[in-house]
C-alpha cells in the first residue's frame, strides 16, 4: 500500500484503554481518527500514554479493551501471523533506534525489504534513494557507531521509509538533538507529508508543533484532553 493509494480515515482509535498487569492504566477510552494525508502530533508530560498509543497502532501491543483500525482493518483483533505483512504499511521511528551497529549504514537500511524478498537490485536503488533522501548517501559504508546522534536519527529515517509507507510513526524524533539537527528532521517530516504520506508523531517539541501547525492531540493521564 503506498500513501498514494489511499483516501478517507486511515487510522480509527476507538474507546481504547490499555492495562499492564499490576493495574497500571496507560490509556483510558481513548477515541480520535486520522485521515489519509494527515498530520497529527501526539502531546502530552512523560507518563501520558504517548508511546503506548503508537505501539497500539502498530500492533506492538493490543489494546485491553477498544479497537484500532488501520484503513478499515481491525488490527486489534489481527491473528499473530498476520502482523509481519500489516506492518508494512508503516514507517517506525521510535527513541531507542535499534539500529545494528555491527552492519554498516546501507545495510541497516536494506535490511527491512532484504527481510520482505525484494530483489537485489531493487533492494540497492531504493536503499541509496533513502540514504539521499536524508543526506546520508555519502556515509553508506559506515558503521553507524561513527555517526553522530543526528546521523544516527537519519538513518533511522531512511530505514523507516525505504518501503515507501503510506503511514509514518514517530515517538520524540527530535528530543536528543539540537536545534540544527532538530530543524533537518522537522524539514523530512514535511516533505513526506506533503508527498501524501500520513505522519503520526509523539512530540514535547513546541517549537516543531509552530512550525508544521499540525493537528494536535493532548493527552493528560491516559485521556485525550480537549
Amino acid at each position: 500500500m503506498s500513501a498514494a493509494q489511499v483516501s478517507g480515515t486511515m487510522i480509527k482509535v476507538s474507546h481504547v484503554a490499555k492495562r499492564y498487569p499490576g493495574g497500571y492504566e496507560a490509556l483510558r477510552d481513548v477515541s480520535f481518527s486520522v485521515d489519509a494525508g494527515e498530520m497529527v502530533f501526539i502531546t502530552g508530560p512523560s507518563g501520558a500514554g504517548k508511546t503506548t498509543l503508537l505501539k497500539l497502532i502498530t500492533a506492538i501491543e493490543r489494546p485491553t479493551t477498544g479497537s484500532v483500525f488501520i484503513n478499515s482493518q481491525n488490527v486489534s483483533a489481527m491473528k499473530r501471523g498476520m502482523i509481519p505483512f500489516f506492518r508494512r504499511n508503516f514507517g517506525l521511528i521510535f527513541q531507542d533506534h535499534k539500529l545494528l551497529f555491527d552492519r554498516s549504514v546501507f545495510q541497516n537500511v536494506a535490511l527491512p525489504l532484504a527481510i520482505t524478498g525484494f530483489p537485489r537490485k531493487e533492494i540497492a536503488k531504493r536503499t541509496r534513494a533513502a540514504l539521499d533522501k536524508v543526506g546520508l548517501l555519502g556515509r553508506e559504508k559506515a558503521r553507524p557507531i561513527t555517526l553522530s546522534g543526528g546521523e544516527q536519527q537519519r538513518l533511522c529515517i531512511a530505514r523507516a521509509i525505504v518501503n515507501r509507507p503510506a503511514i509514518l510513526l514517530a515517538d520524540e524524533p527530535t528530543g536528543n538533538l539540537d536545534t540544527a539537527y532538530a530543524q533537518e528532521i522537522i524539514g523530512m517530516f514535511k516533505s513526506f507529508n506533503q508527498v501524501g504520506v500520513t505522519v503520526v508523531i509523539a512530540t514535547h517539541d513546541k517549537s516543531m508543533i509552530a512550525q508544521l501547525g499540525p493537528r494536535v492531540l493532548h493527552l493528560e493521564h491516559g485521556g485525550i484532553v480537549t
